[in-house]
């Protein structure tokens, strides 16, 4: 196959540039760029210096419409434009920036402040939470793919929620994230002396992923009621953890948790349920398309606590775009993401 990276000079773009060189069934990668067409991509990225010749391409979409598919790894605004030029050709287009996951009238422009995408693309458009939405997205032209920190939440809530435990309103999200989730794009949030040895929560009660996890949720249960989502910056380069406190309509003990768990993942190879008593760190996804989930119900208070975490760049972002072509051209999901953990 011959696919497509737009944004390709981002952390998700170079991201997905590795993977794809290593996948058995993509010939060659296409980069593209709005901004630096027509220089060599060592010039951005100097560790790929003597393993990659490629040069980066200026916009085409006649060009990238009849490629296999088309990634757009960009910035949250650009994507609802190109997608409808993109669409009609031979290309599947998946799309890693938030522009094509909320379904509700005004929510997008609520939480992103700005003109929403054509419903007929948002209509068009499959959400891609690979574990949960296998089918239709095997199905599928258009993909959605999931945010980072949606990504770590859903997942360790879609057993209780898709089996009508959750308590409404119940929902407390108190997450963690490494500053490639930035971007590469300097900023004085990103900046190394006022984020080296400082831990900080931002964009308290407004962080633009808060809708997408609760638009899922309100699917698999409509009674789940709002959430409270809290995001904090740690001084790391990758990984997410989210850390979620959650009540239960009726009791339930831990070893019956884990055994409903391990039945709902057994058949996804990137879900990892830790036996009881264990919980998963940031560094043991490393590099990895892996999801690894720890949890405990306290019986004095009566909340479950779920522990589950991501590399933000992999299975927050890359990884889980590549697993959803793997799964839109029928390949076995893990087709070209066997990684072991990068450790210590």
């Amino acid at each position: 196959m011959k696919v497509g990276i737009v944004g390709s000079t981002g952390y998700g773009g170079v991201e997905l540039y590795r993977l794809l060189s290593n996948h058995p069934e993509v010939r060659e990668s296409v980069l593209y760029s709005s901004s630096l067409d027509g220089t060599p991509y060592t010039d951005q990225y100097p560790h790929l210096y003597g393993i990659s010749e490629q040069r980066v391409h200026p916009i085409d979409e006649d060009e990238m419409k009849g490629l296999d598919v088309v990634f757009l790894a960009t910035p949250s605004g650009i994507s609802k434009k190109m997608t409808p030029g993109l669409l009609g050709g031979q290309a599947k287009v998946i799309d890693l920036s938030g522009d094509l996951r909320l379904k509700g009238h005004g929510a997008y422009e609520d939480w992103y402040h700005g003109e929403a995408a054509p419903a007929d693309i948002l209509e068009r458009a499959v959400y891609g939470l690979a574990e949960c939405n296998g089918r239709v997205i095997r199905d599928a032209e258009l993909i959605a793919n999931p945010g980072c920190f949606p990504t770590a939440v859903l997942l360790g809530l879609y057993p209780l929620a898709a089996a009508g435990k959750i308590k409404p309103g119940s929902v407390i999200i108190d997450a963690k994230t490494g500053l490639s989730g930035a971007g590469r794009k300097a900023s004085l949030s990103s900046h190394f002396a006022e984020t080296h040895e400082n831990f900080r929560i931002y964009k308290v009660h407004e962080h633009q992923h808060t809708p997408e996890i609760e638009q899922q949720l309100h699917e698999w249960d409509p009674d789940t009621g709002p959430i409270t989502f809290s995001t904090h910056l740690v001084p790391m380069t990758r990984g997410i953890m989210a850390t979620i406190y959650v009540e239960l309509k009726d009791p339930s003990s831990t070893e019956e948790l884990l055994a409903s768990y391990r039945d709902a993942y057994d058949d996804h190879s990137f879900v990892r349920v830790r036996p009881k008593g264990g919980f998963p760190g940031t560094k043991e996804v490393f590099g990895t398309n892996y999801c690894d989930i720890g949890l405990s119900m306290d019986e004095r208070t009566g909340r479950v606590t779920i522990v589950s975490v991501i590399d933000n760049l992999m299975k927050g972002a890359a990884g889980q775009a590549v697993q959803n072509m793997n799964m839109m051209f029928g390949w076995h999901e893990t087709t070209g993401l066997h990684h072991y953990p990068i450790y210590p």
